[in-house]
């Protein structure tokens, strides 16, 4: 008899939206069509493409994996694609009308530095080379709130595999997008643009390191990063770099976007912990921004059985912040 384990940031079933009502949600709310949907939604107003905008909207939706569940009920999608950061287009939560001034396609992605051949690649070409899926994860903003959502799109370690890196690249780093006619926040110099993020290539080869292409059933909106972005889910968001145009392998450790800012406040490694502290708040609950319920955080953010071990010998390393 085959016993499964509950993974440690599991919950009960009962508290997690089914497969089986969640697809059939997302059948009614494809039937009834964008128009009902928008009325349905108490003055959110759902960004969404245009038919025909987005070429890879007929890959979605894709096969769930179920071995990637969120541990809690999923946020409806109206809270997760209007409660956006994207500083490029602004520093305020209500950045999704301003967004859609992002333009998607042609978006070309380069991968370079210590690889076996640097190239250029477009997005669409990308997609069709990658095995996509759906997983639900949870998301953890370093400003204490979170969601559980439904990202479409594959596993990191897939993109590092067709990159072939060299046997000396230590790091992946990653490079947002840079137009200052299109980003209005990319004119306000004191930021050090673009935006860059990256991670150890252990981190980046670990089963939960995701490109997330896809949420709800369909392409990733703009203001969640399209068309291409980073799903780490034990680490803040600000890890999660959005619209990434540049793949570079390196054997250097960068400084990155934040850590440049601010490297008191927020770190290379970014792992979440309840027990450290922001310098200005605490860490140990955060506001569900679907249920404005406050929940316990939980190390890792609930995946420490899968990220633990890419950490126990870095010393007096400061992982969570």
């Amino acid at each position: 008899m085959l016993i499964r384990s509950r993974k440690s940031w599991e919950l009960s079933e009962n508290s997690v939206t089914s497969e089986s009502r969640y697809l059939n949600r997302r059948s009614i709310l494809k039937g009834i069509g964008v128009g009902g949907l928008i009325a349905g939604t108490s003055g959110f107003a759902l960004p969404s493409f245009a038919k025909g905008e987005d070429p890879s909207a007929s890959l979605y939706p894709v096969k769930r994996n179920t071995a990637y569940e969120g541990g809690r009920a999923i946020t409806p999608e109206k809270f997760a694609t209007t409660y956006n950061n994207f500083y490029e287009f602004g520093s305020h939560k209500s950045i999704s009308k301003a967004a859609q001034a992002l333009k998607i396609r042609p978006w070309m992605v380069k991968i370079d530095g210590l690889v076996e051949k640097e190239m250029e690649i477009g997005i669409d070409d990308l997609l069709a080379k990658m095995p996509l899926e759906e997983r639900i994860y949870r998301h953890r903003c370093v400003e204490a709130w979170s969601m559980v959502v439904p990202y479409s799109g594959f596993a990191l370690s897939e993109l590092v595999k067709f990159a072939a890196p060299k046997s000396n690249a230590k790091y992946l780093v990653m490079e947002t997008f840079q137009d200052k006619s299109m980003a209005p926040g990319q004119r306000q110099f004191w930021y050090p643009w673009p935006y860059t993020e990256a991670l150890t290539l252990e981190e980046a080869n670990n089963e939960l390191s995701f490109m997330a292409t896809g949420l709800y059933g369909k392409p990733i909106p703009k203001q969640n990063g399209a068309p291409l972005r980073l799903a780490v889910p034990w680490k803040y968001g600000f890890k999660h770099i959005k619209s990434i145009v540049r793949f570079h392998f390196t054997d250097t450790r960068p400084e990155t976007f934040w850590e440049d800012l601010n490297s008191r406040e927020y770190g290379f490694w970014a792992n979440v912990n309840p027990e450290v502290r922001h310098p200005r708040w605490s860490q140990a609950n955060e506001r569900d921004i679907g249920t404005e319920e406050r929940i316990p955080t939980l190390l890792y953010n609930g995946y420490e059985e899968q990220v633990a071990h890419l950490y126990k010998d870095l010393g007096k390393e400061q992982l969570f912040k």
